[in-house]
Formats: structure tokens, C-alpha cells, sequence
């Protein structure tokens, strides 16, 4: 089972650290979620400097709203990440739901969902180097990985489910266990009916902290402030693995359940849960 850590977001210099601390150890990818209204770091920038502090660990958007980006400066930059990193950089992107990131680039988020299948027809066309337009050449740089970085798309919609098979490589799922099990079958169900050749990925988010008193319940304030606008906030919280125990066993749950990687979403700053939980896994 490969393991993940989901980086906190309330202290951005300090996520370098993070980075160093789990290059050095027996994780996988470092995921970095995205919005554009709140107080977190723009993901591809911050992803492209941990790439640039790190020389094995993948890094990963969780997820990028891609609406509201520009279609062409995404494919540039996304492309230029996944150049620099050595192919390390995998595109994890949903279509959001908050009415003020929308409202901040003047857009309509009712049309989200077709603006994100639009935006991904171009995106593959852009990193297998086609015109962008009629009267608008290429644009590059090629990305090193063939067709594009990988491609994996979070969400809970059917449609959000179907968009793996129809445009990308794998899932991902930030649900428990006893919920994801379906997200999973859906997921390989569209992937079956769309004729594509061998599994998708699948890939499950808990949110962790483990530590003291003290970074627990820092993690539950920023739970709780992160998902104020939903009525899902308390869900959230009790939700979050906050032992050992109980740490293993949720990875045993969603390694049964078929998930290629867990990523240990971390809601506190403190760099020390790293070795904590490299400890652990």
C-alpha cells in the first residue's frame, strides 16, 4: 500500500520542512488541496517549489478547481510542473463548489461541470502539443509525461466519476470506508463501460492528526473554519483519525476496499507528525 501525506495549509513556509522530512521517508505523494478565496497557498506554485526541495516523492493537487483557471495558462503550467518535477507531478482536479471562488473570476458556477469537460478536451490537446486554435500555435513545453500528467479527478457525482474513465487515469475519494466502497465500483463500472484497457487508480483521503493534545485540536479548529460554508463541519471533525490504532486501521479498510494509495490529509502544522507517522506506516 502506498501512502500519502495531504499538507496543511496554515503555514505555508513551513511546508518546505514537510516536504524534506517525507522525501526522507516511506511516503509516496505530498498532496496541497486548492481554493481561491481562503487564506491557503496556490497549489501549483507551492507544488513546484516543494518539487524543486525534494528529488523522489510525487507531488499532487487535492484537488484544483480547474473552472476557475485559464485553460491555456493551466496546460503551461501544469506541463512546466510536471517538467521540472521529472514526470513527479499528478493533476488531481474537481469542478469545487463555493459560489465566492467563482465569483472572484467572474464566473458562473452552475456551468462549472461543462466548463471543466471543455477545459479537458483542450488540456490533452495542449500536452500532445496541437494547435491551441486556428490562428494559435502550440503551447508548450511538452510535458515529460506522454499525454500529460497523470490525471486523477475527485468529486461525488456520477458525473464526477465518469470523468475518470472519459478523461483521465484514476479517483479520488474522500470518504470513509464504509462509503467508499461504492465510489470505488462506480468508478470501475464507467472505466468497464467506456472500454478502457486495465484498472483505474484509486486513491482514499483520510484526515489525520496525530500527536499531542495540542495538535489535535488545532487540526479540529482548522477542519472547522475550512468547511464553515458547508453543513458537513462537525461530520468533518468526527471523522478525523486521531490515534494510531485507529490509523492503521482505516489504511487496512480502504487496502481491502482496493485503493492503490491513502493519502493522510494533515490539518496541523506541526512537521513532526511526518515522523510520527512514518512510524506508523
Amino acid at each position: 500500500m502506498n501512502i500519502g501525506l495531504g499538507l496543511p495549509i496554515a503555514d505555508p513556509a513551513g511546508l518546505l520542512t514537510w516536504a524534506r522530512r517525507a522525501d526522507a521517508g516511506p511516503f509516496r505523494t505530498l498532496g496541497l488541496l486548492d481554493r481561491l478565496v481562503y487564506s491557503n497557498p496556490e497549489p501549483l506554485v507551492t507544488l513546484a517549489a516543494l518539487a524543486g526541495a525534494t528529488s523522489r516523492i510525487r507531488v499532487q493537487t487535492e484537488v484544483l478547481i480547474a473552472p476557475v483557471y485559464d485553460t491555456a495558462m493551466l496546460a503551461k503550467q501544469t506541463a512546466t510542473l510536471d517538467r521540472m518535477s521529472g514526470g513527479r507531478f499528478t493533476l488531481g482536479i474537481g469542478v469545487g463548489g463555493r459560489d465566492d471562488d467563482f465569483l472572484a473570476v467572474d464566473r458562473d458556477l452552475r456551468s462549472r461541470g461543462k466548463r471543466l469537460d471543455e477545459q479537458l478536451v483542450r488540456l490533452r490537446r495542449i500536452w500532445a502539443g496541437e494547435p491551441f486554435g486556428e490562428d494559435v500555435g502550440p503551447i508548450g513545453p511538452a510535458p515529460v509525461t506522454p499525454g500529460g500528467p497523470e490525471l486523477l479527478f475527485g468529486g461525488f457525482a456520477d458525473a464526477a466519476l465518469e470523468r475518470v474513465a472519459r478523461f483521465g487515469d484514476g479517483f479520488l475519494g474522500a470518504l470513509a470506508p464504509q462509503y467508499q466502497d461504492r465510489m470505488f465500483r462506480k468508478v470501475e463500472h464507467f472505466w468497464r463501460e467506456h472500454g478502457r484497457d486495465g484498472e483505474p487508480r484509486l486513491v482514499a483521503q483520510v484526515n489525520t492528526a496525530i500527536g499531542p493534545d495540542s495538535v489535535i485540536d488545532e487540526a479540529r479548529s482548522n477542519i472547522l473554519e475550512y468547511y464553515a460554508f458547508t453543513d458537513r463541519a462537525e461530520y468533518m471533525v468526527d471523522g478525523m483519525v486521531t490515534t494510531p490504532a485507529r490509523l492503521r486501521e482505516v489504511i487496512a479498510a480502504h487496502t481491502a476496499l482496493g485503493a492503490d494509495e491513502v493519502m493522510l490529509y494533515c490539518w496541523s502544522p506541526d512537521p513532526d507528525q511526518v515522523d510520527r507517522i512514518a512510524d506508523l506506516v
